[in-house]
């Protein structure tokens, strides 16, 4: 039976952030792929992080006040929809089963709503995220200010719950960091996997295969992400998702992948040589991304700010494409002019939690904010030498990219993914066997 005391303590958290007033969340709608067929379906995760409910066609109500209360709208039970699409809890067993105070049926939702609504001092929404359901709340707001003659009065602002909600998910408790933990377990075993199983020949897609067949034999429920299985060339792309062509003996293959597990991502990058053996110049680049990495890593911690992982990468990889005389001057004048952005043209990091890039502001009045404990994200820097005139051929469409997820600690970080083969020894090890 699932853990439902989680979802209770995050809806009494945003019920005692709210001013008064009512917070309505519905989750995702179920999506059409062609003729009568469905996308496989995906909760919202603010719904799911309130809730834990997984079923579509519900809508969560929060009404604040002296006596605060969460009401579930959900399909009703159905025997012979069961027959075809599986079980339903229905209004009341949601209503058991999840915590909920109250629980209707959806088809009730469009009478109970404007009723809701009434007399509340501000709704909680986010407002321009779903032209559908702005529409909806339009008319339940209207409808509630067409009984102004009786002195009924609907909410006078609207204030998107998103801003309490991304602060919220930004410090992961115990039992995400767990499910993530798990997530990264998962993943560091499909790259290992990938990583035996390449050899010069092959198609990018049977090495997807691999990552794909792992995520699932071990529980995942899904890729968080489309993953990207990039050889040689393809590694420049950022975000190529083809994965359809040839392997090459002494090209480098660059995959990006992760799973999801019970709605929380994971987010790995590894780059190694398809026939197992780094050349030279790939391993003088690749160590170069691997040393801004770890610069990145050690300032991952309690009281640093977010920007100073990217600039500590930053400053590695600028000395290094010195080094290799792709870029020209000092340091500080290769960051200042940007021309290492030719080499390296995105951030270190990002979020990471139900969603990949996950919610959560990246600055507090202006300022890059300070790390915490709970933090969750991910370090990846990397380096994609493209041909051209200036470009000595041997660097041409190397594409390397190092990429772990980490968990701020009080000392510090955990990093989650470290399961995943990354030195260049311990890669050639990896494959050798």
């Amino acid at each position: 039976m699932k853990d439902i005391a989680p979802y209770l303590r995050r809806r009494q958290t945003l019920l005692r952030q709210m001013d008064g007033g009512i917070a309505v969340i519905p989750t995702a709608s179920q999506a059409v792929r062609s003729g009568d067929t469905h996308y496989p379906y995906r909760f919202d995760n603010y719904f799911h992080y309130l809730t834990g409910f997984t079923e579509p066609g519900a809508v969560l109500v929060l009404i604040a006040g002296d006596e605060p209360k969460s009401v579930l709208f959900c399909r009703d039970k159905n025997i012979e929809h069961e027959i075809w699409d599986g079980f339903r809890h229905g209004p009341e067993g949601a209503r058991l089963a999840f915590g909920f105070d109250e629980a209707y049926s959806i088809s009730r939702l469009d009478e109970l709503m404007p009723q809701l609504l009434a007399n509340q001092p501000r709704l909680y929404f986010a407002l321009g995220c779903n032209a559908q359901w702005d529409k909806q709340i339009t008319g339940w707001l209207n409808a509630v200010r067409g009984q102004a003659r009786t002195g009924v009065t609907a909410p006078g602002e609207i204030i998107d719950v998103r801003d309490f909600l991304d602060e919220m998910r930004l410090f992961k408790s115990k039992d995400e960091l767990a499910t993530m933990r798990r997530a990264a377990e998962i993943s560091a075993a499909a790259h290992r996997r990938a990583m035996r199983a390449t050899r010069p020949g092959m198609m990018e897609y049977e090495i997807e295969a691999e990552l794909l067949h792992e995520f699932r034999k071990s529980g995942a429920q899904a890729p968080a992400y489309t993953s990207i299985v990039a050889g040689g060339a393809n590694a420049c792309v950022l975000h190529y998702v083809s994965n359809d062509a040839p392997l090459r003996d002494g090209d480098l293959l660059l995959i990006d992948a992760g799973c999801e597990l019970d709605g929380y991502a994971s987010d790995i990058t590894r780059t190694f040589p398809v026939n197992g053996r780094f050349s030279a110049v790939q391993k003088d680049i690749y160590e170069i991304v691997l040393a801004a990495q770890a610069a990145a890593i050690v300032v991952a911690r309690p009281g640093k700010c977010w920007n100073d992982q990217h600039m500590a990468a930053l400053r590695v990889i600028a000395r290094g494409l010195i080094d290799l005389k792709l870029c020209k001057g000092s340091v500080n004048g290769v960051l200042e002019s940007g021309d290492y952005k030719r080499y390296y043209m995105h951030r270190t990091g990002h979020w990471l939690g139900m969603d990949v890039h996950d919610v959560g502001a990246y600055k507090q009045n202006s300022d890059w904010r300070a790390l915490r404990v709970g933090m969750t994200f991910t370090v990846e820097p990397g380096c994609y030498i493209r041909p051209a005139a200036d470009v000595p051929e041997h660097f041409w469409n190397i594409g390397i990219r190092i990429e772990d997820d980490v968990v701020v600690t009080a000392n510090g970080c955990e990093i989650i993914t470290a399961a995943a083969p990354k030195s260049v020894g311990e890669i050639e090890q990896w494959m050798a066997q």
